[in-house]
C-alpha cells in the first residue's frame, strides 16, 4: 500500500505523522506534494518520506491518494489527474465537500470518499468522519478502514450529519484544550509546577475519555460516581455550573455551526 498526500499541510501531516508514529506504514511508502516545493522538501525530509513535485507525480506513485488542500482549491488541483485517479481510491480530507460534489469534480466511476478527520491522529488517538455515501470498493474500504484505524476511531455518518460530527471533532481538541489550560492555571494559582499542571490535566481529560468510551458510561453517571456528599468535587462542579459551564460550551458549538 502507497499512500500520496495532494497538498501537505497541517492535516496531512498530523495524519502522516500518526502513520509513522504507530507504524502503520513505512516512511517509503508516503508520497506528498505541495505549492511550495521548498517547504514540503524540508518536510518529507525530516519525515523520510517522499517529496513530489506535482499532483500527477503523487498519484502516478499511490495506490491510496489524499486530497488535502483547502477546499476550494480542490477542483482545480485535481481537474488536471482527473484521469490518474480514475484508477485509485481517493481520499478527500477536505472538509465541506462532500460526495456529491466529488461526483461533478471528478471522472465518472472514480472511487473516492469524504472524511474529516481532527489533529489528534498526529498521535494515534484521532477520529476520522467519513461520510456514508462513497464509491470506494467493498476491497478499498477495508484497506482504508484497515490503515486509518490505527490513528483514529473511524465513524461513518450520513451526508447531512457530515459537518455537525466533524465540527465536534475538528473544532473540540480546541475547546479541550482550553479547559486543559484553565485547570493547570487553577492548580498553579494554588501552587502546582506548571509543566506538572499540564501534564496532570491532559492525562486526566485523555483518560476520562478513555474510560467513557470503554465502559460506555453516561458522562453524568461517571460525574456522579466522583462526587461525595459534601466533598470537593460537588463544590468545582457547583462552581462550573454557577459560571454557565455547560452553556458557554453549548454556546461554542452553536457558533461553530453558524447558530
Amino acid at each position: 500500500m502507497k499512500v500520496g498526500f495532494v497538498g501537505f499541510g497541517n492535516m496531512a501531516q498530523a495524519m502522516t505523522d500518526g502513520l509513522l508514529f504507530k507504524g502503520a506504514i513505512a516512511p517509503s511508502q508516503i508520497y506528498a506534494c505541495a505549492k511550495n516545493w521548498e517547504k514540503l522538501k524540508a518536510n518529507a525530509e525530516s519525515r523520510g518520506i517522499n517529496p513530489c513535485r506535482t499532483a500527477a507525480e503523487t498519484a502516478e506513485h499511490s495506490d491510496m491518494v489524499v486530497v488535502a488542500v483547502k477546499p476550494y482549491l480542490v477542483e482545480e488541483v485535481l481537474k488536471p489527474v482527473r484521469e490518474i485517479l480514475k484508477k485509485k481510491a481517493v481520499i478527500s480530507v477536505a472538509a465541506g465537500l462532500s460526495y456529491d460534489k466529488y461526483e461533478e469534480i471528478l471522472l465518472p466511476g472514480t472511487h473516492h470518499i469524504s472524511t474529516v478527520p481532527n489533529t489528534p491522529v498526529a498521535v494515534g488517538e484521532g477520529i476520522i468522519i467519513c461520510e456514508q455515501q462513497h464509491s470506494l470498493t467493498d476491497e478499498e474500504y477495508e484497506q482504508f478502514e484497515r490503515l486509518f484505524s490505527q490513528i483514529a476511531v473511524i465513524q461513518q455518518v450520513q451526508t447531512p450529519l457530515l459537518g455537525v460530527a466533524g465540527n465536534l471533532s475538528g473544532c473540540g481538541p480546541a475547546f479541550a484544550a482550553m479547559f486543559i489550560e484553565a485547570l493547570a492555571d487553577g492548580a498553579v494559582k494554588h501552587g502546582l509546577p506548571r509543566e506538572l499542571s499540564y501534564r496532570l490535566a491532559s492525562q486526566m481529560v485523555a483518560g476520562t475519555g478513555k474510560m467513557q468510551m470503554a465502559l460506555e458510561t453516561h458522562p453524568g453517571a461517571m460525574k456522579d460516581a466522583v462526587c461525595s456528599p459534601g466533598g470537593l468535587t460537588i463544590k468545582g462542579v457547583a462552581a462550573l455550573e454557577k459560571g454557565g459551564f455547560r452553556g458557554a460550551v453549548i454556546d461554542a458549538f452553536d457558533a461553530v455551526e453558524g447558530k
